[in-house]
């Protein structure tokens, strides 16, 4: 998944919370799924500004 998809949906999952149309056990079921999202966006910020760091290093 990439991070523009991940966010997007992060996003959607957003949107239906603060619809308040969902139940418990939906709701329970958006967070985790948006936990889980939440982990592969900082992973891929991470990996980002690691590689662009290495990339600025590279080029002094």
């Amino acid at each position: 998944m990439t991070y523009k998809e991940a966010f997007i949906r992060l996003e959607e999952i957003q949107a239906l919370i603060e619809s308040n149309k969902l139940d418990v056990d939906d709701l329970s079921e958006k967070l985790k799924e948006a936990s889980v999202l939440l982990k592969i966006c900082k992973e891929k910020l991470f990996l980002a500004s690691e590689e662009t760091k290495k990339i600025l290093d590279e080029i002094k």
